[in-house]
């Protein structure tokens, strides 16, 4: 190895550093749903917001994407995160609000025997 390699390699105060990021952000969510400090609206936006946040710690930590390196490569690999991260989550809300719908009708059309 040349010294050049040995000194572009993440070291281990990165990966440390984007640990405890990551862990934090789990922990919060969790416990705004667990202890309910906010309205459902507000902590719904604030996992949302934590999550994109998180996202940005995992690329930067331990993935070492920045612009600074080699920009087009970095670029290519944030789309194409941002493409996956983009039908993962709205799949999963298409999926889930198609069935919430689905639900309804079926509540409507069959109640509840006493």
């Amino acid at each position: 190895m040349s010294d050049s390699s040995v000194s572009e390699m993440p070291d281990v105060r990165s990966y440390l550093t984007g640990l405890a990021l990551a862990l934090i952000l789990t922990v919060i969510p969790f416990a705004l749903v667990y202890f309910k400090p906010l309205p459902s609206g507000m902590t719904l936006a604030l996992i949302a917001v934590l999550a994109i946040i998180q996202i940005l710690v995992h690329l930067r930590c331990f993935l070492h994407l920045d612009l600074t390196s080699t920009p087009r490569e970095n670029l290519l690999a944030l789309c194409f995160a941002g493409i996956l991260i983009f039908l993962m989550v709205g799949g999963s809300l298409w999926i889930m609000f198609d069935l919430h719908h689905r639900m309804a009708i079926h509540v409507e059309q069959y109640p509840a025997r006493h």
